[in-house]
C-alpha cells in the first residue's frame, strides 16, 4: 500500500510527550515541536491492525515471547543488516536506556569508569552518573563539517579503572554512520584494554544514501564476545510507547550476568501489545519503512537547501543516519542561554538544546526532521524569519 506522510496527525491531548509536554519541558505551549525523538507519522497499518486484533480479544493476562516473536527479530536482522544473530543470544529490555542501566550494574563496580562520545544522547551521562560510576568523556572532533572520534585522546584516558564504553551508532545527535574502518579500529583498542562496548544501535533502521549501517558485533566473532547491541523497533516504527527492545549479548557468561540483573530487578516479563507490534512490524512493515526512508530523504534534503538557502549563518552538519538534524548556530553569538531562547521566543520552535548532549554541544541545536513537511517548513519559516530580523537589527 502507498502510505501518506504528508497527512497532518493531531496528536495534543493524546498524553504525548512531545506535544502535551511543551509547558512543563520549555515553559510555553504555543511553538513547533522539533524535539525529542519520536515521529508524528501512523505506524504501519499491520501493526495497527495487529494491535487491534489482540486489544479485542479482551484477555490482557500475562504473556511470553514466542519463537515466532525471536525469530521475527532474527530475521530483520539477517535481512536489512547482513547479521546472522542467533535466537538464544537474544534478551530484553524495556528500552535501550533501561539496559543501558542494567549493563552498568551488571558489568562495573561502583567508581568504576565509563567512557563516552560527547556530543551525545544526554541520558548516557544520568545513567552512569546515577550509578555512582565515573564518566570518562572522549570528545568527537569536527572539522569541516564532520564529525571523527579521537583516538589519540581515547588511548590517553584508558587506564585500569575503565571498565566499559558506550557506543552511539549511529550517532545521535551528530548523526554519523561510523564507517567498518572505524568501528574496527575503535574494537581493537577496547579488547586491547579489556573494555566492555555497549553499542546503542536503536537508530539502525535510519541510514541515507551512500552510507550502511554496520552492526559492530557482526564485524568479528570476537568484537560480537566482548559486546551488548541494543536495538528496538521503537525509532524505527514509532513505537516508543510499547516498551520492547531487544538486547544481543553472544558471549554465554556476559548474557547470564545480564539476565541475572534483569530479573533482579523483576522487568523481564514483556508488554503485551510490545510483543504483538514487535513481530508485525519486523515482518510486515518493512513496505512502510521503505516508504518513509524516502520521505526523510526528501525532508533532509528540503532541510539542507533550506538553511543553504535562506538560513546560511546556520550551518548544518549533514547526517548520515537517523531522522536527527544537528545546526550549528555558533556564528549567531548567542549564550547558551541566549540561544535556547532565541529559538524559543522569536523563532517559535522547541528543539533540544545542543549543551544537554555535554559541553561540546553548546551552540549547537538537534532538529526533529520526522515530520510531513509542511510542518517542517513552518519551523523552518520561523527560524528563517528569526534569524532575519535578528541581522536587521545589527
Amino acid at each position: 500500500m502507498k502510505y501518506n506522510f504528508d497527512q497532518e496527525i493531531c496528536r495534543q491531548g493524546t498524553d504525548c510527550e512531545k506535544w502535551d509536554n511543551l509547558k512543563n519541558q520549555f515553559g510555553v505551549k504555543d511553538v513547533i515541536p522539533m524535539w525529542v525523538a519520536d515521529m508524528d507519522f501512523k505506524s504501519p497499518q499491520p501493526v495497527i491492525e495487529a494491535l487491534k486484533q489482540r486489544a479485542e480479544h479482551g484477555v490482557y493476562g500475562y504473556g511470553l515471547r514466542s519463537d515466532s516473536y525471536m525469530e521475527s527479530i532474527v530475521d530483520w536482522i539477517k535481512r536489512r543488516h547482513r547479521w546472522s544473530v542467533k535466537k538464544e543470544w537474544i534478551t530484553h529490555s524495556p528500552g535501550v536506556i533501561p539496559a543501558l542501566s542494567l549493563s552498568i550494574k551488571s558489568f562495573t563496580n561502583p567508581g568504576d569508569k565509563i567512557i563516552i562520545q560527547p556530543p551525545v544522547y544526554h541520558h548516557f551521562a544520568r545513567v552512569i552518573q546515577a550509578a555512582g560510576r565515573e564518566i570518562v568523556s572522549n570528545p568527537l572532533m569536527l572539522e569541516n563539517g564532520r564529525y571523527s572520534m579521537d583516538f589519540e585522546d581515547l588511548e590517553a584516558k584508558i587506564d585500569a579503572k575503565v571498565k566499559m564504553l558506550i557506543l552511539c551508532s549511529p550517532h545521535n545527535p551528530i548523526g554519523r554512520v561510523w564507517s567498518k574502518e572505524e568501528l574496527t579500529r575503535l574494537g581493537q583498542l577496547c579488547i586491547k584494554h579489556n573494555i566492555l562496548i555497549v553499542a546503542d544501535e536503536i537508530h539502525f533502521d535510519f541510514v541515507y544514501k551512500t552510507h550502511t549501517h554496520i552492526p559492530f558485533a557482526s564485524i568479528s566473532e570476537e568484537f560480537a564476545n566482548h559486546s551488548l547491541t541494543c536495538i528496538a523497533p521503537s525509532k524505527t516504527f514509532n513505537l516508543m510507547g510499547v516498551q520492547t527492545s531487544s538486547i544481543i549479548i553472544p558471549n554465554q557468561q556476559l548474557r547470564d550476568r545480564y539476565d541475572q540483573e534483569l530479573h533482579t530487578l523483576s522487568i523481564g516479563s514483556p508488554n503485551i501489545f510490545g510483543v504483538v507490534a514487535l513481530e508485525a512490524a519486523y515482518r510486515y512493515g518493512e513496505e512502510w519503512l521503505d516508504q518513509l526512508l524516502e520521505y526523510l530523504q526528501g525532508n533532509l534534503e528540503y532541510t539542507l537547501s533550506y538553511f543553504s538557502d535562506n538560513i546560511p549563518q546556520i550551518n548544518v552538519i549533514q547526517p548520515e543516519g537517523t531522522y536527527l538534524v544537528w545546526l550549528d548556530c555558533r556564528e549567531l553569538s548567542f549564550s547558551v542561554k541566549e540561544l535556547d531562547e532565541f529559538m524559543l521566543q522569536r523563532a517559535r520552535v522547541a528543539m533540544n538544546e545542543g549543551h544537554i548532549f555535554g559541553r561540546e554541544g553548546e551552540g549547537f541545536m538537534r532538529l526533529n526532521i520526522a515530520c510531513p513537511r509542511s510542518m517542517l517548513k513552518n519551523a523552518l519559516v520561523g527560524i528563517e524569519n528569526a534569524v532575519a530580523s535578528l541581522c536587521k537589527a545589527h
